[in-house]
């Protein structure tokens, strides 16, 4: 990008479940808190971008109606759980094109209750149950297991710790604490994950303002970002092809990160907070190795560790991550972004990493969809 993107607002609608709220008028709300941290007014915009992937056609067209059809340019974009960092993609290139001045990007979602059942998958693999989300988490992180002693009780401390962090977050779905015990005695759902090591998929959405420019002091900037997908030789995953290799491809989370890195000129020691991809506590555990936090196999180590806890060596989740806030997926992605910009501005309140200057998003979704975002305050 010839210039940075910054970050002039961000918003967020709490995730949940809100009877007789439609999703585009939680995106509504979302949106124009992000226009009111901008302080900017929706005629500011020259540019909407919507992601989601429930809420049907015009899902933008319909969000822009509620806050006035100025007649602007709006995408609608659907890319899974990482629909939102396609969205900040689109908008950051568009930006740089220099044809628009100011870019809203919102990403909404109204989730039916249960295990995500997508169409994504062929229909033989939803008969037999091997697309129920739960069910790709459980392969991955079995193998993980296997490979890497990593142990049931590593799982349940990643369920604790951001349920501990979610109590100091009022846009969380839950906001209680529990210990790793508590996680272990809950019902089983499917080898070896938990109940309380899996998100709930919900409602929700999140928004931010972009523009481009030189920073000013304090800014919150986008020094770089990665969107990829899984190749097909990737070995069993979220994107889940027929054919799988006894040596796996190299992970779409780790080319999506390199990529992000890269741009932005830095490296996964110069991070001060993370918000990453936790539907489920394995692909956290996961997630952190492929990220470059710690070595391949370290990453039950490192959650056992407290380094990721608020007050650790390198906060993972602060605000809860999907295991406390729920995941609307369109949303999810959009609301790693609210939290880190928030964090890097020091707004986090009990919750705060205290001196984040440099921050990272994950997003992983089904067709090995993957964004990777380094936010920076300058």
């Amino acid at each position: 990008m010839s210039a940075p993107t910054l970050v002039e607002g961000v918003g967020m609608h709490p995730f949940g479940r809100f009877e007789g709220k439609s999703a585009v008028a939680m995106g509504a709300e979302a949106l124009l808190e992000a226009l009111a941290d901008a302080e900017l007014a929706w005629r500011d915009v020259d540019l909407l971008i919507c992601a989601h992937m429930y809420a049907r056609t015009g899902a933008g067209h319909r969000v822009a109606a509620i806050l006035g059809q100025t007649g602007i340019p709006i995408i609608n974009i659907e890319n899974a759980c990482s629909s939102g960092g396609a969205a900040v993609f689109t908008a950051r290139h568009a930006l740089s094109s220099g044809e628009y001045r100011r870019v809203a990007v919102v990403g909404i979602e109204k989730m039916p209750r249960g295990f995500m059942d997508m169409d994504y998958f062929d229909s033989w693999r939803r008969d037999i149950g091997h697309a129920v989300n739960p069910a790709q988490f459980a392969f991955a992180i079995r193998r993980h297991m296997h490979d890497f002693g990593t142990t049931e009780r590593q799982l349940a401390l990643v369920a604790e710790k951001n349920h501990a962090h979610s109590v100091h977050n009022p846009k969380a779905m839950y906001q209680q604490p529990i210990t790793a015990d508590e996680v272990l005695a809950s019902r089983a759902v499917v080898d070896p994950l938990r109940l309380l090591m899996l998100c709930t998929p919900n409602e929700g959405a999140a928004a931010a303002v972009l523009s481009a420019g030189p920073a000013r002091p304090g800014q919150v900037t986008i020094v770089g970002q990665g969107l990829r997908t899984a190749r097909r030789s990737q070995a069993i995953g979220e994107h889940m092809p027929t054919a799988s290799p006894v040596t796996p491809d190299e992970p779409v989370t780790a080319r999506a990160a390199a990529e992000a890195y890269a741009q932005a000129g830095l490296g996964p020691e110069d991070l001060d907070v993370v918000e990453l991809q936790d539907t489920d506590s394995g692909t956290e555990i996961i997630s952190t190795e492929h990220l470059g936090l710690c070595a391949p196999g370290e990453g039950g180590a490192l959650v056992e560790s407290g380094d990721t806890r608020i007050g650790g060596r390198l906060p993972v989740n602060p605000s809860g991550g999907l295991l406390s806030k729920g995941e609307p997926v369109g949303a999810s992605a959009l609301g790693h972004v609210y939290e880190i910009a928030n964090q890097l501005r020091g707004r986090c309140g009990a919750r705060q990493v205290e001196g984040s200057r440099t921050g990272l998003t994950h997003a992983l979704g089904a067709g090995g969809n993957c964004s990777v975002m380094i936010l920076q305050r300058s």
